[in-house]
């Protein structure tokens, strides 16, 4: 579904992405994990559209979206939850829900399908529908931030670093739910702090740093691979005597 083919990104011509190449197929859960200031992020907005790549390709479903505007992104197909959630604090939750769903706007019946099918998967969210969403937990403030880039139901969710900020409690909830849209047939990609977790829920997996990944295979490879465990799962492996 999405081939990244060696993108290279700078910030005034300091090169921060080196030549990363991945993919990822339909239907799976791919973790990027990293240190901060690896790379993760840019990675994501650089897919996305909101930074464009100084090299390489972004194919999407065979369509090199490197150079298309972000909106026309959108409109492909990928969504991204943001770090942060950054959630419309002053508009309630349902009006963060149609704010979602821009792009199918003039479909009035479909827009109010796609609430209700929100609603369905996060039922707090109907509980709160009227309430102002600075007002939320964090917990609920992610909740919204996903639904409301599910709205135009995307071939490709990006998730940043879903659990920061995230009491314990929440955070297992929130990694259920990305288990559960996988499982209900979209394709995820997310960046991750908290890399035992994603890992347990992911398909592959990438480690980046600064700008390369330098670690790539199955979930379960890269979980078990000791690089990852001193590094990333603070399992540093004791040597015999």
């Amino acid at each position: 579904m999405l081939d990244i083919k060696d993108i290279r990104v700078s910030y005034d011509k300091i090169e921060v992405i080196k030549g990363v190449s991945f993919s990822i197929e339909k239907g799976e859960i791919v973790v990027i994990i990293g240190a901060n200031g690896a790379g993760k992020t840019t990675i994501m907005k650089t897919i996305t559209g909101l930074l464009k790549p100084t090299g390489g390709e972004i194919l999407f479903k065979d369509m090199n979206v490197a150079k298309l505007s972000a909106e026309k992104i959108v409109a492909a197909g990928i969504t991204m939850c943001p770090e942060g959630r950054q959630v419309f604090a002053h508009h309630t939750v349902y009006q963060n829900l149609i704010l979602g769903a821009y792009l199918i706007r003039k479909d009035g019946k479909l827009v109010q399908s796609r609430v209700l099918q929100m609603y369905e998967l996060f039922p707090i969210l109907r509980e709160r529908k009227d309430q102002l969403a600075g007002t939320l937990s964090g917990g609920e403030q992610q909740m919204l931030a996903i639904a409301r880039a599910m709205m135009i139901n995307p071939d490709l969710l990006l998730l940043d670093e879903p659990s920061a900020g995230l009491a314990p409690i929440y955070v297992k909830n929130i990694f259920q739910m990305i288990k559960h849209l996988s499982k209900q047939g979209t394709t995820i990609l997310l960046v991750e702090q908290m890399a035992k977790m994603a890992l347990s829920i992911a398909d592959r997996a990438y480690v980046l740093e600064t700008g390369r990944i330098v670690i790539s295979g199955s979930a379960q490879e890269v979980v078990h691979d000791p690089r990852v465990e001193e590094s990333y799962l603070g399992q540093k492996k004791l040597c015999a005597n």
